[in-house]
C-alpha cells in the first residue's frame, strides 16, 4: 500500500464518478476511504452500482464495473442513518476521521443532523467537502442535477456541438471527471491547511464551475473578440489558430477507418517533412511561407493526406518521428489499451481483486511518484464487505456487538 496519504481517514459518501472519483485518487496514495452506504437501498443511490459493462453473464449490486472501477481500494460499510444508533455510530466515526466527503444535492447531510455546522460540534478541525452540481450557494442550488444537465449550464454542451445542428455534448458527462480531479485537489489543500493551522474547514464544490475550465479559449473569444461560438465559419478542429501551424491536422492513413496526427510547428519541421515526403507539389510556391501555408491549408492537407493514405499510420509515424516531428498514429481504444507498449510500463490500467469479480482491470492514476507512488490492489467493496472489521478494528465494537446492530436493522 502507498504511504503517501496513509495518515488520512475518510467518512465518504460519494458516488457517480464526480464523487467517487475524487476519493479513489486518494485511496490510491494510501487514504483509508471508509465508503458510507445506505444498507435498505442497498447503496442505490449510486446509479452505477450494478450497471454494465459486466465481465460475464451475472448481473447484480456488487457485479457493476463502472462502480468497481470508481471505487477501488476503498472500504465498503453500511449504516441506516434513518437509525439513531447508525448516527451515533457516524459521529463515532466522524470523531476518528480527517475529512467527510459527499456529492449529495444540497442539504442533504444537513437533514440527516450532518452538515458542516454540525460536524464541527463533533470534530472542530474535520474538513467536508461538498460537490454537487450547482453548489450550496447561488440561484442555481436547489436545482436538481445530473450531469448533461450541469454540462448544459456550464456551456460544455454547446460549444460542442455544430452549425446547424442541436448541441451535441461531451460524450455522457465528461464533465464529472473534471469535477472529481478538483474534488480530490481541494481535499489536499484542505487538509495542508489544517496541518499548518490546525483549522478545518467546509470546501463547497460545484461541477458546473469546474466545467467552466474545459472551454476557456471559447470564453476568452467570446470575452474579448465577441466571437460566438458554433458560428458559421468556425475554425477547422483539427488546425491550430494560435500559434498559426500548418500543416497541423488529422490525416487518412491506410486500412479502414485509419488516421495519424501530425503538426508542423515551424519552417524547421517544415523542412523536415519535405526531406521526408519528397513530394514535387511541395515545391509550389503555394506553399513556400507559413503565410503560404496557412491560405492554402485545403490543399496543402489534400496533398498531404494522398501522402499518408498509400501508409500504414505507424510507417507514418516512424517515418516523420525519426526527423524529430510530432507526430503519432490516432489509436483506438483497444490499440492503447492492450497494445500500445506504453500502457504496460507506464501501468496506466492496473489488475485488481474484486471479491465476487476476481481479476479485473481499472483505470489507473497518470502520475507516478518516485517515493511514494500510487498503488491499486482491491476492487470495489461489495455491500457492507467491510462492516465488522471498520466497526471492530476502527471502533472497538465486538463481533457480537456488530452482529446484533445488523440483526436490528443499524448496519
Amino acid at each position: 500500500m502507498s504511504e503517501a496519504l496513509s495518515s488520512f481517514r475518510i467518512c465518504d459518501f460519494t458516488g457517480q464518478l464526480a464523487g467517487a472519483g475524487a476519493t479513489k485518487w486518494l485511496a490510491s496514495f494510501g487514504a483509508e476511504v471508509l465508503r458510507i452506504v445506505d444498507p435498505v437501498r442497498e447503496g442505490g443511490w449510486d446509479i452505477l452500482r450494478g450497471t454494465p459493462p459486466f465481465i460475464d453473464d451475472r448481473r447484480g449490486i456488487d457485479l457493476g464495473g463502472a462502480f468497481n472501477n470508481h471505487n477501488t481500494d476503498k472500504l465498503g460499510i453500511t449504516l441506516n442513518l434513518r437509525d439513531e444508533k447508525a448516527k451515533e455510530i457516524l459521529a463515532e466515526l466522524v470523531c476518528v476521521s480527517d475529512v467527510v466527503t459527499e456529492n449529495f444535492a444540497k442539504g442533504v447531510l444537513e437533514k440527516w443532523g450532518f452538515g458542516y455546522n454540525q460536524l464541527k460540534t463533533i470534530k472542530p478541525d474535520i474538513v467536508y467537502v461538498s460537490n454537487c452540481g450547482f453548489g450550496h450557494v447561488g440561484p442555481y442550488s436547489d436545482f436538481r442535477t445530473w450531469g448533461p444537465i450541469v454540462q448544459a449550464v456550464s456551456g460544455l454542451t454547446f460549444s460542442s456541438g455544430l452549425p446547424g445542428l442541436e448541441p451535441a455534448g461531451w460524450g455522457y458527462s465528461f464533465m464529472d471527471h473534471t469535477g472529481a480531479y478538483y474534488m480530490a485537489m481541494a481535499i489536499m489543500l484542505a487538509l495542508l491547511h489544517r496541518q499548518k493551522t490546525g483549522e478545518g474547514q467546509w470546501v463547497d464544490l460545484a461541477c458546473s464551475e469546474s466545467a467552466l475550465s474545459l472551454h476557456g479559449p471559447a470564453l476568452l473569444d467570446w470575452t474579448i473578440n465577441a466571437n460566438p461560438m458554433r458560428r458559421q465559419g468556425s475554425p477547422h478542429s483539427n488546425r491550430n489558430q494560435w500559434p498559426p501551424m500548418a500543416p497541423h491536422g488529422i490525416y487518412p492513413a491506410l486500412g479502414d477507418d485509419e488516421w495519424v496526427a501530425i503538426a508542423c510547428r515551424n519552417e524547421s519541421d517544415w523542412d523536415s517533412l519535405c526531406s521526408v515526403v519528397q513530394r514535387p507539389w511541395l515545391k509550389n510556391k503555394t506553399f513556400a511561407t507559413l503565410k503560404d501555408r496557412l491560405t492554402n491549408q485545403n490543399e496543402l492537407d489534400q496533398h498531404l493526406g494522398g501522402w499518408t493514405r498509400n501508409q500504414t499510420k505507424h510507417e507514418v509515424e516512424t517515418a516523420l518521428q525519426d526527423v524529430r516531428i510530432p507526430v503519432a498514429a490516432v489509436l483506438t481504444p483497444e490499440e492503447r489499451i492492450d497494445r500500445d507498449p506504453a500502457t504496460g510500463s507506464f501501468g496506466l490500467w492496473p489488475s485488481v481483486h474484486h471479491r465476487e469479480m476476481g481479476e479485473v482491470r481499472v483505470d489507473g492514476q497518470p502520475v507516478h511518484f518516485s517515493k511514494t507512488d500510487w498503488e491499486m490492489t482491491h476492487g470495489a467493496p461489495c455491500l457492507s464487505e467491510h462492516t465488522m472489521e471498520v466497526l471492530t478494528r476502527v471502533l472497538g465494537y465486538s463481533e457480537d456487538e456488530v452482529t446484533q446492530l445488523a440483526s436490528e436493522g443499524v448496519i
